[in-house]
């Protein structure tokens, strides 16, 4: 069986042909200024692939390897020799297409890059948390990647939401949290944060909503690049570099990072080493590009407590010896062509994993790789009659992911998607509708389940009068057990379906905007893991099971708002009400889901250089767990932080003080046991100071 990087020998095959083809058959892609041009460039993205996937697995060496990269004379020579127009800078958006940056999906909350400039985050994990009020909860590990909770779907949060980085999944196939980590911040343009049922189109595990990340576009005849360095608590340690050149039709950027921490508690420290490179060719109609990411993690596996253990020694462990790996290398081809008023644009991506965990208290080990495919060709018509905008959407995902441990056959997972959607805009009002069917197979030993699904949605939205729209929501959406969830389970578990409603209003001004919502989601087969439950995997205990029917509703309130010139305030506040209304629990709450969360962010910038920002963030209590007939007396208690940075910018440099955590408040956020067990400790106080060099 081939793990680590070994396992990427066919995946330079596929950006070979793939290269080839789209070199050929593109019209607006032209030779390089002489005979062999695409031969040559072919060679250079072939070349470049390998090495940055294999500068990542020398540790020690990823940003040395990186900075040679950057001075190699032929690279640059080479690419400096093309010479045409460039591209508009557009965003991808809602529709799976390039567009204007203020048409984001109905209800979407938008991060942009000066926010999370101004913010001082580290990652885009902590993008989301601080910026996008989105709650967090602790995983497992000592790694950076929390699982990430839309409309309050507790412990299985991250299989209820779809990650992407420009329209291309990152969500797992396995039961593992999004490796955000591995996107550079100083790469992202924007995130996008659409809540509720997405699954037109994005399919399997959107009910909670999607996050897209959006990373920067090409310009022309720019160059840019930034080094960062930080030191902080237990052991906080970590340096990014990163470099971005645009010639008249070419780009090229570059950024590497190492970081290290001890960790609040002992035997969680984490180390992660992450090369990221992208190269685009591109004119004023379309554009084509390779992008590589490869990170290595390690990580110490701490292991969960009892309450009394907590409250004795929040930073305690009882297994100090479990650690974990895993290595990832993600490949993504992309290309856009434009053509009249027809756009056509496909992504191919081709990610491989290798996991390790070392459970020594236990006495055992995991050790799999795991691969993922997609395939997502798409184009879209606009067009104008009447006062009316019409733009039709249409496109396929196919999907190929499988999962082998040592000594096993591989379980895998297919699913072949097609889905259509429709918006027109007619002066205040825009209406949209949309479909999408998609087929799954699943193979796992000798069973083999076929299904077939179905989304739909219906959005319109308008404007009552200037700074006032009002928008609907209504539609299905759906999701199926992953490979870890099957594992173990008595029988094969049915497919999850919701049927989703959402209505909101929006109030706008020159300095503010006030978003208020209510949704629904009734599921049906709800997939959640139960600690009790009988199970045909003999190293465990418990299963994932089919719940009865619960339902999901609350309101969502969303504000921004510019207190004065230098000082401004974004709030977020979410009310869910999760119970079961149908079977021997109806009217139970369903448990790990916090019925009220809250934050609150200033951002100050008096200007001379001086900025700071406050946030602080609430949960309110919830149920352990395994809670499901609500009989533990106990409930996980509700939590608040504060969080603050100052940053003072001199010329090209920047320093900040950052804490998280400033009253150093000892909480929990997650708790899988059935009654004050099974508690995973979130960190206390952590202080950091940080530089940064622009050039």
């Amino acid at each position: 069986m081939r793990t680590g990087i070994s396992a990427n020998t066919d995946l330079y095959r596929y950006v070979s042909f793939i290269f080839r083809f789209l070199f050929a058959q593109l019209p607006f892609i032209p030779a390089c200024g002489e005979a062999g041009g695409r031969s040559r460039i072919e060679s250079i993205i072939l070349n470049y692939s390998e090495f940055v996937s294999a500068a990542v697995n020398r540790r020690r060496h990823a940003l040395a390897l990186a900075l040679l990269l950057l001075l190699t004379p032929a690279v640059r020579a080479e690419l400096s020799s093309v010479n045409e127009k460039s591209l508009k800078p557009m965003v991808v958006i809602g529709s799976r297409f390039a567009s204007d940056p203020d048409n984001s999906p109905v209800g979407a909350t938008v991060i942009t890059a000066d926010q999370i400039r101004a913010a001082g985050v580290t990652n885009v994990n902590e993008a989301i948390i601080k910026i996008g009020g989105v709650l967090r909860r602790q995983n497992l590990a000592g790694s950076p990647d929390a699982a990430l909770d839309l409309r309050g779907f507790g412990s299985t949060s991250e299989q209820n939401l779809v990650i992407l980085v420009d329209g291309v999944r990152l969500s797992e196939i396995d039961l593992g949290v999004a490796m955000l980590s591995s996107i550079p911040l100083d790469s992202v343009e924007r995130i996008e944060i659409v809540r509720g049922g997405s699954s037109v189109m994005y399919g399997s595990g959107a009910t909670g909503g999607t996050i897209q990340v959006i990373t920067k576009r090409a310009a022309r005849n720019q160059q840019s690049g930034s080094v960062f360095a930080s030191a902080g608590s237990y052991g906080n340690r970590e340096l990014r570099v990163g470099l971005n050149q645009g010639w008249n039709n070419f780009a090229f950027d570059i950024n590497a990072s190492t970081q290290a921490t001890d960790n609040y508690r002992r035997n969680s420290g984490f180390e992660q080493n992450l090369v990221s490179a992208a190269l685009q060719r591109f004119n004023d109609h379309g554009r084509i590009g390779l992008r590589i990411d490869a990170a290595n993690q390690a990580t110490g596996l701490p292991g969960s407590l009892t309450l009394d253990e907590f409250k004795a020694d929040p930073r305690r462990s009882n297994k100090l010896q479990d650690s974990g790996k895993i290595d990832m290398n993600r490949i993504t081809l992309f290309a856009e062509q434009r053509i009249g008023t027809l756009d056509f644009a496909v992504d191919f991506s081709n990610r491989s994993q290798h996991s390790f965990a070392n459970y020594v208290a236990d006495g055992w080990t995991s050790e799999y790789d795991s691969r993922s495919k997609q395939l997502s060709p798409r184009l879209k018509h606009v067009s104008e009659f009447g006062g009316l905008r019409n733009e039709l959407v249409a496109g396929v995902d196919l999907l190929r992911s499988e999962r082998q441990y040592v000594g096993s056959a591989a379980d895998k997972q297919d699913s072949d998607a097609i889905y259509l959607r429709n918006e027109i805009r007619s002066g205040r009002a825009t209406f949209a509708a949309g479909m999408r069917h998609e087929n799954f197979r699943q193979l796992s030993g000798a069973n083999v389940k076929k299904s077939g699904l179905n989304a739909w949605e219906l959005q319109g939205a308008f404007d009552l009068q200037k700074g006032i729209n009002v928008y609907g929501k209504l539609g299905d959406s759906y999701r199926v057990a992953l490979v870890d969830e099957n594992t173990g389970a008595t029988s094969t578990l049915a497919p999850q379906t919701s049927h989703d409603l959402e209505v909101g209003a929006s109030f706008s001004s020159a300095v503010s905007k006030l978003t208020l919502a209510w949704f629904r989601h009734q599921l049906t087969n709800e997939i959640i893991f139960n600690p009790d439950a009988p199970t045909a995997d003999i190293r465990f205990t418990g299963a994932n099971v089919n719940l009865d029917p619960t339902t999901r509703q609350g309101v969502e309130l969303r504000l921004r708002h510019a207190l004065t010139s230098t000082l401004a305030v974004n709030a977020t506040l979410q009310h869910v009400d999760v119970r079961f209304r149908e079977g021997s629990l109806v009217g139970r709450e369903v448990p790990l889901v916090s019925p009220n969360t809250a934050a609150v962010r200033f951002n100050w910038q008096p200007g001379n250089g001086h900025s700071a920002n406050l946030g602080w963030q609430w949960a309110d209590s919830q149920r352990y767990g395994n809670d499901f007939a609500n009989n533990c007396s106990s409930r996980i208690p509700a939590f608040s932080t504060l969080d603050a940075r100052y940053a003072l910018r001199q010329g090209k440099w920047e320093f900040a003080v950052i804490g998280n955590n400033l009253t150093d408040h000892h909480y929990f956020s997650t708790a899988y046991g059935s009654c004050r067990n099974g508690i995973y400790p979130d960190p206390g106080r952590i202080l950091r100071l940080t530089a940064r060099r622009d050039f």
